[in-house]
């Protein structure tokens, strides 16, 4: 009907939707990381778990054997702490990837109640230009014209106040 008013709010929508990409993109490369740090973990304590001490050695060699066992296993648990961290960190990235996402989706709400007031209001625009184009012609008779007489089998309009 008249002139369209715009969502002012349209760039920041825009702004939204791009820091939720990336939002989205750091949480998809914070798991894998995650998901990359516990595989060397598992690998880790799987090498750990495999290694077995030698049955007849020397107490140099056994003590030797002995002690790389002990750093392996070191070395897994430090790897293990790392990806429980990296989990850690991409539980944190997701739940702002949650929030970047939360925001966006406040907008589009905002947007769509725009755009449905707008709907509305040219709705009620035209409802009253036809109600306006009917009640003006209701209200004009035809210059030297004579209202016809409305047959009785119509059905009439009773009020219901009497």
């Amino acid at each position: 009907m008249g002139k369209r008013a715009a969502f002012r709010l349209q760039p920041v929508l825009e702004l939204r939707r791009t820091q939720e990409k990336a939002a989205a993109q750091a949480a998809a490369e914070a798991a894998n990381a995650a998901a990359e740090a516990d595989r060397r973990a598992t690998e880790r304590e799987d090498a750990v778990a495999a290694a077995r001490l030698p049955a007849a050695a020397a107490p140099g060699a056994f003590l030797a054997a002995v002690t790389l066992q002990r750093l392996a296993a070191e070395d897994a648990a430090a790897q293990r702490a790392l990806a429980t961290a990296t989990t850690e960190q991409a539980e944190l990235v997701r739940a702002q990837w949650t929030a970047a996402a939360q925001r966006t989706k406040a907008l589009e709400r905002l947007r769509d109640r725009h755009a449905e007031a707008i709907r509305l209001a040219d709705q009620a625009a035209e409802e009253k230009a036809v109600d306006d184009l009917v009640t003006g012609r209701a209200g004009r008779t035809r210059a030297g014209s004579v209202p016809l007489p409305v047959p009785l089998s119509v059905p009439q309009e009773v009020p219901w106040t009497e």
